[in-house]
């Protein structure tokens, strides 16, 4: 919105062209998010107790837990709310990929705002094949978008680059589709599956966001993708500020949702920031470096499909004390804060490797 009022005025009043820059749009994005949900966070909080719409403990789950129950849930809303807020006043409206990230993370986001709703409501929500069919519909519908209906993409629209090797590159040809589809669901989930202890999820979703900003810039750079040799993305770029306003709501969330937690992100937040991250991690051509950026959440879900696979095939037994993995080093003896600033740690370091992949090549 600022962009289309001020950026036209930049002719008669010169330091208007300051709207021109991406950089400039991207800090102030950010900044934006961040005061709206510092700004809200306290209302949110009342109106959610006052909704009654707080936290269940599973009884199967760590019981040092039991007193996170009646914590006020669903405030991925503000999340929600604050990113898309601050990117429609900054962003570029014109912009088909700022489009596309919002459409993700409003129909993730009401996959887990009616999941979150049902567990309210009943105790269970949505059965978990019904909850997979909608998140395969809206990743085929991104994955079919971005591969056969966006015409700036022709060129390069199936082909998987790998990491660490200058122009290497796979034509997946069709299958690149279902590889999207896979992608974004899968980082959604895995995201999901994270988030099981006060700011454990959302800290590696800011680090992750973080380091996809930078490489989302370069990649809508001509000359720096020129130079690092990886695929210019036309009008990538302008992500950087819908990317910046995530992290502006994820600190301004995690303000309330550090140890300990007054406010919880429940699936409407979770599953909505997994979705975005891997939609861009497929909008830029950096899918494999998901691996390494979102490493934390890789981790997490396979320690979930490792102890469900060791359980069934041993008739009983444990690979882990428990899954998710966070839970693993809980009955391990560590408290709380250790794991989550721990799991961070590993975020950053893992942030730092992909980035470093950019230019090993």
């Amino acid at each position: 919105m600022f962009y289309e009022i001020f950026y036209p005025l930049s002719s008669d009043y010169s330091f208007l062209n300051v709207f021109r820059y991406i950089t400039f749009r991207s800090a102030y994005a950010g900044i934006t998010a961040l005061l709206i949900c510092l700004f809200l966070g306290p209302v949110m909080i009342r109106a959610l107790q006052k909704r009654q719409i707080r936290e269940k403990i599973r009884a199967d789950g760590p019981q040092t837990h039991i007193v996170k129950s009646g914590t006020p849930t669903m405030g991925g809303l503000l999340i929600l709310s604050a990113f898309l807020a601050s990117t429609a006043l900054w962003a570029d409206l014109s912009n088909h990929y700022i489009w596309l990230i919002a459409f993700v993370a409003v129909g993730f986001g009401l996959i887990g705002f009616f999941d979150d709703l049902l567990k309210l409501r009943r105790g269970e929500g949505l059965a978990a094949r019904e909850k997979l069919i909608y998140q395969l519909i809206l990743g085929l519908a991104v994955a079919s978008y971005l591969t056969y209906f966006d015409p700036s993409r022709a060129d390069y629209a199936t082909l998987l680059y790998v990491p660490l090797f200058k122009n290497a590159a796979v034509d997946l040809g069709h299958f690149y589709v279902f590889f999207i589809v896979f992608i974004i669901v899968g980082t959604s989930n895995a995201v999901n599956l994270t988030d099981g202890l006060d700011g454990l999820a959302i800290g590696p979703i800011i680090i992750a966001t973080m380091a996809y900003m930078a490489i989302i810039y370069l990649s809508g750079h001509f000359t720096f993708a020129g130079y690092l040799h990886i695929q210019h993305i036309k009008g990538a770029g302008e992500i950087t500020i819908l990317l910046s306003s995530v992290v502006g709501a994820s600190l301004g969330f995690l303000w309330f949702n550090a140890y300990p937690a007054q406010m919880f992100m429940g699936d409407v937040g979770a599953l909505s920031l997994g979705a975005v991250l891997g939609t861009i991690a497929v909008v830029s051509k950096h899918e494999l470096l998901l691996v390494i950026i979102g490493g934390i959440f890789l981790i997490e879900a396979l320690s979930v499909i490792i102890q469900v696979g060791y359980f069934k095939f041993t008739g009983g037994k444990r690979f882990f004390k428990m899954a998710p993995l966070h839970h693993h080093f809980e009955q391990l003896g560590w408290e709380e804060p250790k794991v989550i600033v721990r799991f961070w740690i590993v975020a950053v370091i893992l942030a730092m490797i992909g980035l470093s992949a950019l230019k090993l090549r």
